[in-house]
């Protein structure tokens, strides 16, 4: 690609135009050719930097590969920081870190190529509309390893990626790795009613039962959008991320300003359910809203009710799917308790790339075992859906 394109780093995403970095893959919804993910797009990644979520300063140091033509025009991007921890991930590589480092290795820093705090697939290879996207993919691999190379760095790590993104990472001796999430798939359900009656008539019943309980004590659930969106909504969403998400992390990644930039930039992606008793609201669910997909990400609460949490992440989240006609729910990280409300075991990805051969080695004997395992649960996990013998849903089919 020597005398076409260049790879420049930009360590501060604002630095980055809108206009330049929308052109990419899914990071708009001007895009008629590519589906439009919210995580990629500026207004998400711009507000995480500028909130001081994912700063230097958090161990998210920006190392964005920048490929440009010879006019400086933004052809591909990817995406990519510099880190001295493995927190806010969600593709765990501390048993990796603890084995190098006890056998004399030095495994942070590292380069890390994903969303912060998000674990959603997307594209991670960015190119723009009318680029050649197996050059562009190629040259950003090969411009990670050599990143990785230039700043002695033992690892490079692309996480949640798409498919199609594999093989050019593995080209370029990058290792694949497989994992699990949950996802609800939408057949064309006209109602949630519909959805149930795919179901088991036990597994139906019980959930019919559940969400029932959980708006008992007069709770009741509001969906807030776009203008909906007020600064007094914010702090008591805020209110509960930090309550929940200071038991259950130990310290929430996001800072209350991040609530305040999405409400600014992109308040038509976001959607909050919000549970409300006695006049004010006790729990609630951030949503961002894709071009074919919801994504579930967090959730908090200030009042213990049974079966609430499931109410508001998983049947509203499938009730707001149906409404606006979305192809799935991305309900985020682990979470078998997800399939008996029909959220099924679908495959993510990431590529990694180690630079000690022996380390390497190890890595790869490892990650060969695992997706033999990830395989194999997968299938034991969809063998025990909630759905009825010929109705059952498969994610990872592509038919």
């Amino acid at each position: 690609m020597a005398g076409e394109v260049r790879i420049r780093i930009e360590t501060s995403f604002t630095d980055i135009a809108p206009d330049s970095w929308n052109r990419l893959s899914g990071a708009s919804k001007d895009q008629s050719s590519v589906i439009y993910n919210p995580f990629v797009s500026h207004a998400y990644l711009s507000s995480l930097e500028e909130s001081g979520s994912a700063t230097a300063e958090t161990g998210w140091l920006g190392q964005h590969l920048l490929l440009e033509d010879e006019q400086g025009k933004l052809d591909g991007a990817l995406l990519c920081y510099m880190k001295n921890h493995s927190q806010g991930e969600y593709v765990f590589d501390h048993s990796w870190a603890d084995a190098f480092e006890r056998a004399g290795g030095r495994y942070y820093p590292k380069l890390q190529c994903s969303v912060p705090f998000t674990p959603a697939t997307g594209p991670r290879l960015l190119h723009a509309a009318g680029s050649d996207c197996s050059k562009v993919q190629a040259g950003l691999a090969a411009g990670l390893k050599e990143l990785a190379r230039r700043h002695a760095i033992s690892s490079a790590h692309v996480t949640f990626l798409t498919p199609e993104e594999i093989p050019p990472l593995e080209n370029a001796g990058f290792l694949h790795r497989t994992d699990q999430q949950f996802h609800f798939t939408n057949a064309g359900y006209g109602s949630h009613d519909d959805f149930l009656d795919t179901l088991a008539s036990r597994k139906r019943k019980a959930l019919k039962k559940e969400r029932r309980a959980a708006l008992e004590n007069g709770i009741t659930i509001d969906w807030l959008t776009g203008k909906d969106l007020t600064e007094a909504v914010w702090d008591q969403f805020f209110a509960f991320y930090m309550d929940t998400g200071s038991r259950k992390w130990g310290r929430p990644y996001l800072t209350r300003k991040f609530y305040s930039l999405i409400g600014e930039r992109m308040a038509e992606d976001v959607l909050l359910v919000m549970a409300k008793r006695d006049g004010r609201y006790i729990a609630g669910a951030i949503n961002f809203i894709g071009g074919d997909a919801l994504y579930g990400r967090h959730w908090g609460a200030i009042e213990d009710h049974p079966f609430l949490h499931f109410e508001v992440c998983y049947h509203q989240a499938i009730d707001f799917a149906i409404s606006r006609g979305l192809a799935r729910v991305e309900a985020g990280a682990q979470g078998e308790h997800k399939l008996a409300r029909g959220y099924l075991p679908v495959t993510t990805h990431s590529a990694h790339y180690i630079a000690h051969p022996g380390l390497s080695r190890a890595v790869a004997d490892y990650l060969r075992r695992e997706r033999q395992e990830v395989e194999q649960i997968g299938g034991i996990l969809a063998d025990h859906s909630p759905f009825r013998k010929g109705e059952r849903q498969d994610p990872d089919r592509d038919d």
